[in-house]
């Protein structure tokens, strides 16, 4: 079979295990969707079939950009993950929660905004009423002590958005994300072609349609957006560029270290591999999107029916499988080097520090990679800062310094790194 027929088949079948009305799936490799297909149907009152181009609610895959938004603002400068919550929203002064905490889903506030908004599908329409009833919002865990899902924690983030840009937080992703990254099928309301919600009866495959909930009013941050799936995918590749936000905060399942949570991500872990990406659920609607940065292949899929999202995760996460076998990465051909700055001769080859023997090596950047089962096989990078002191930006150690020592004849005699000497042969610990 062709790729595309691959993944073709493999969305087709589970549309029909899982008995969705419609699905609809992207992937991508190196930044290109390679492949859409939807299958189904969008509407059944009118027998809409899905398209590529067919919107469909993604829930909560809008924290992501929510996310990234509080991430912009910080690297402007106009907030840090660290603040407490009250610097940028007064009114929940007393509050423990951190802007880091709650992108992380650490802050221990309550899932929902108070009051039985599930029951009723009614949500806060203003900022002012969101804020009002985060002051009735019950503390249900300490902060940072576990893992605790929230959707006000995402809503109230949205609204720190509006405080600190001076635009909503709907305006900024459009300014900042939808327009420049050419999401051109992502908005915030409805915008047709699009599917309709459903929920299929476990008893007799009928479909029924669900309540339609055009927007969530100030909660929209935290889960309103409409997309498709291939505007997903450019969005994750998008995603893959934020570093910060793929650092683990804290483990979901702690028993097998499967899914943890970095800033505003979802982090699976399958066999060797990690996926970062998030899912999303509202009545009628399931979507999930996955990414695999080390070899930048990804898919998205959403579809119109309320069931559990962990169905539509593994198609997603299957998808990249797939796609990692259908569009495999082409293996960067060897080029020579320019040769590496004179400072570090003498610097460069084997080095041995507490028992485990390092090579530093110059791959256009200065790098130390441990020989051996060492835990961390990742290169450290380092950037010179001065003559012979380096800063380790990535990889072992980040953040230490490395010293380069010299005799009087200026020659190489050790590497001093994080505070510890580095040696041409093994030594034992020893006074200076």
């Amino acid at each position: 079979m062709s790729p595309s027929e691959t993944l073709s088949r493999l969305l087709r079948e589970r549309q029909a295990e899982l008995h969705l009305p419609s699905v609809s799936a992207a992937a991508i490799a190196g930044g290109k969707v390679v492949w859409e297909e939807a299958v189904g149907v969008a509407d059944a009152e009118t027998g809409l079939a899905p398209t590529s181009t067919t919107q469909y609610r993604v829930g909560s895959i809008t924290k992501t950009f929510t996310a990234a938004a509080i991430m912009v603002l910080r690297d402007e400068g106009k907030l840090g993950l660290d603040d407490l919550l009250r610097v940028h929203v007064r009114e929940a002064e007393g509050s423990p929660l951190t802007l880091g905490r709650m992108l992380a889903h650490s802050s221990g506030i309550q899932r929902e905004v108070p009051g039985d908004v599930w029951v009723t599908l009614e949500f806060p329409e203003t900022a002012d009423e969101l804020v009002a009833r985060l002051t009735e919002a019950e503390q249900v865990l300490e902060p940072g002590a576990h893992w605790h899902y929230s959707n006000l924690a995402f809503a109230v983030l949205g609204e720190v958005v509006g405080r600190v840009s001076g635009v909503s937080a709907q305006e900024f992703v459009e300014e900042r994300f939808l327009g420049p990254l050419g999401l051109a099928r992502t908005s915030w309301l409805r915008e047709e072609p699009a599917a309709r919600g459903y929920y299929v009866d476990p008893f007799s495959d009928v479909l029924h349609a669900e309540a339609e909930v055009e927007h969530s009013g100030a909660a929209a941050p935290a889960g309103d957006l409409w997309s498709t799936p291939a505007d997903l995918c450019r969005w994750a590749d998008f995603l893959a560029g934020r570093e910060e936000m793929h650092a683990v905060q804290v483990m979901v399942d702690a028993e097998h270290w499967t899914l943890a949570w970095g800033l505003g991500l979802m982090l699976h872990r399958r066999g060797e591999r990690v996926f970062f990406g998030h899912d999303g659920a509202m009545p009628g609607f399931v979507a999930s999107l996955a990414y695999d940065r080390t070899k930048q292949r990804g898919a998205a899929v959403v579809a119109n029916a309320s069931t559990p999202a962990v169905g539509v995760t593994a198609i997603a996460l299957d998808l990249v499988d797939a796609a990692l076998e259908a569009y495999p990465p082409e293996p960067e051909p060897w080029r020579p080097a320019e040769p590496p700055p004179a400072e570090l001769e003498g610097v460069l080859g084997r080095w041995w520090s507490e028992g485990t023997e390092f090579t530093f090596r110059w791959r256009g950047r200065l790098e130390a990679v441990p020989e051996g089962p060492a835990r961390i096989t990742e290169p450290a990078v380092f950037e010179q800062e001065a003559p012979d002191r380096y800063r380790t930006v990535a990889g072992r150690e980040r953040g230490e310094l490395l010293f380069v020592h010299r005799d009087e004849a200026g020659a190489v005699t050790e590497l001093r790194w994080a505070t510890y000497r580095f040696t041409r042969e093994p030594e034992v610990f020893s006074p200076a």
